[in-house]
């Protein structure tokens, strides 16, 4: 196969993004190549992008297709996305005969093992090139299969998860590069003379990576897995979530098409698209031919892999419980809009949203006075109500719920005690169709601590519960019981006090919790920056992994020594 990307170009182009991704994530500092405002992209902006009305175009063009892969073994074709605001995406997929299809995945993997390292590296940053250019048409694949809003699925689906894509190379090539590809060896024996090898160190992958794509973030949670594995030497089989297929079925034939310009077999990247109720996602974990799995979702589901897929290294993100302590502020105004936006973006459907707000029965102090537990429920429900009172202001934030599950979640949380925030309906002009709703908040006591208590398990979607505790040391009890039994993927603490703050990171460091603490400003405890921030630690229930670490992809690949006598 006649390579139309040699190594050269690949390394002209694409070597000083790789140098710069490894220097970032040993100084941790912000950096990203990936531009996040949709006018850096098409005439003016990015060479070879799609501008706002080309990408548009290109989506609208997918629409009511057979989204045509050329992949082995395609048996038929499936498909049924709904978009969460109200259209049929009408795309048809192929499925595959995975008894074909994996046995061809494995035939290019002695010429991708061979590669090496950095063009393996290169590849997977033109890859990631070419998916930037495309931001536009992705952002609205992401729209309407995940229901977030158009900014949030393109600045989250697309520029800051193609940083997660990059950040996962950057992490490969490095632990990769740690072993030198060739060693004289030579040991001395006295009189006689030294023994001598020539020894050579290649890096092999484990075999097939299994994606697990889920529905809130196929592109920002399904990127990290996939360019690990790719780059670390491995196929990668990407199965979506059924609800939410295109945004990877597009990255897979990006990836397919690089693969063969570069000289390497397109059938390292494949879907693995399922038809309705098949659930193949079981089935595939247990084949002996899966030697890696990334999954994001349920915990039922997680633990299963976790215990069933014994084939396999697995890496999981789950559920969790995320919690905010709240002790004391010197900026209550700050504090008051950083949680109320917290709790809405896309309507809480994030793992990483606030669900638990602990706040003392006996009040907290502030730079405005001291305030009652009552009186800070009241203006967090006010200050959500104040950002979310218009209309069009509200849907660009919220986003739509994802599936009918949310909803009746939202519904029933009524029922679980007072309602200091009622949700309501929000109406989405451009989409009538949507189901859009604003954030529940519901008072519980905290001196029930019974399993069945409602803040002690993950109620996914727009709904947080603000908990009476006894004193902070309480808060900080449940604390740590919640993140020890259930998980956190994010906590949030405020407090002028020095003993207090230590007292907060001393149960998240004993716990292994990520902890944002006084965020008052423009950055939220729901967010995380690729190459600084850590997404989850895999040292609780929540994840096994995190994103992005030196333990994320160094258990990817192995490495193979050959010896020779010198």
């Amino acid at each position: 196969m006649a390579a139309a990307l040699t190594p050269q170009q690949l390394s002209e182009t694409h070597r000083p993004t790789l140098d710069q991704a490894l220097e970032t994530i040993g100084t941790r500092a912000y950096w990203s190549p990936h531009p996040e405002h949709p006018k850096a992209y098409g005439e003016g902006g990015a060479p070879g992008s799609l501008g706002a009305a080309e990408g548009k175009a290109a989506f609208d063009a997918v629409l009511n297709t057979r989204f045509d892969l050329d992949q082995p073994g395609t048996d038929g074709w499936t498909g049924g996305e709904v978009s969460p605001y109200g259209p049929e995406l009408g795309v048809e997929y192929p499925h595959a005969d995975i008894d074909v299809l994996l046995p061809a995945m494995k035939s290019g993997t002695a010429a991708w093992r061979a590669a090496g390292p950095e063009t393996r590296a290169l590849v997977c940053l033109e890859i990631l090139s070419r998916i930037s250019a495309r931001t536009h048409e992705l952002a609205h694949a992401v729209m309407h299969t995940s229901g977030q809003a158009f900014m949030m699925a393109f600045q989250a689906g697309g520029p800051h998860a193609q940083d997660r894509g990059l950040e996962a190379v950057a992490y490969a090539y490095q632990e990769q590069t740690r072993t030198p590809g060739s060693a004289d060896w030579s040991k001395p024996q006295g009189k006689r003379d030294p023994l001598k090898l020539t020894k050579t160190f290649t890096t092999s992958g484990r075999g097939i990576a299994l994606v697990i794509g889920c529905n809130t973030f196929p592109t920002w949670n399904g990127y990290p897995g996939l360019f690990a594995s790719l780059a670390t030497g491995n196929p990668v089989l990407v199965k979506p979530h059924p609800r939410a297929v295109l945004p990877l079925a597009l990255t897979v034939r990006i990836a397919r098409e690089v693969l063969a310009e570069a000289g390497f077999d397109p059938n390292l990247v494949a879907l693995a698209a399922e038809r309705p109720g098949e659930g193949i996602a079981k089935s595939l974990a247990v084949r002996p031919e899966i030697r890696i799995i990334d999954y994001t979702g349920s915990t039922a589901f997680g633990d299963w892999l976790e215990a069933n897929a014994r084939q396999a290294q697995v890496y999981t993100e789950k559920a969790g419980v995320n919690t905010i302590v709240v002790d004391s502020t010197d900026d209550y105004r700050g504090l008051l809009a950083n949680v109320a936006f917290s709790l809405s973006l896309y309507s809480g459907q994030m793992c990483t949203t606030p669900q638990n707000l602990l706040i003392p029965r006996d009040g907290i102090t502030t730079d405005a006075g001291p305030k009652s537990y009552d009186e800070v429920v009241s203006d967090i429900a006010a200050a959500v109500n104040g950002l979310l009172g218009d209309d069009a202001r509200a849907a660009a934030l919220l986003g739509a719920l994802v599936n009918p599950d949310v909803k009746a979640r939202v519904e029933a949380a009524g029922e679980l005690g007072e309602v200091a925030l009622p949700s309501r309906a929000v109406a989405n002009a451009e989409f009538p169709d949507a189901v859009v709703r604003t954030p529940v908040v519901v008072k519980l006591d905290g001196t029930k601590t019974d399993e069945d208590a409602a803040y002690l398990s993950e109620c996914f979607g727009p709904v947080s519960f603000a908990v009476a505790v006894e004193s902070t040391d309480a808060a900080l009890e449940l604390l740590r019981r919640t993140i020890r039994e259930k998980g956190a993927m994010t906590v949030g603490a405020y407090t002028t006090s020095p003993e207090v703050e230590r007292a907060i990171e001393d149960v998240c460091l004993d716990e292994s919790a990520q902890l944002s603490l006084n965020l008052t400003g423009g950055v939220y405890v729901n967010q995380t920056a690729a190459f600084s921030d850590f997404h989850g630690s895999g040292g609780n229930p929540a994840a096994n992994a995190a994103l992005c670490d030196a333990a994320f992809v160094a258990n990817r690949f192995r490495v193979v020594e050959v010896r020779r006598q010198a």
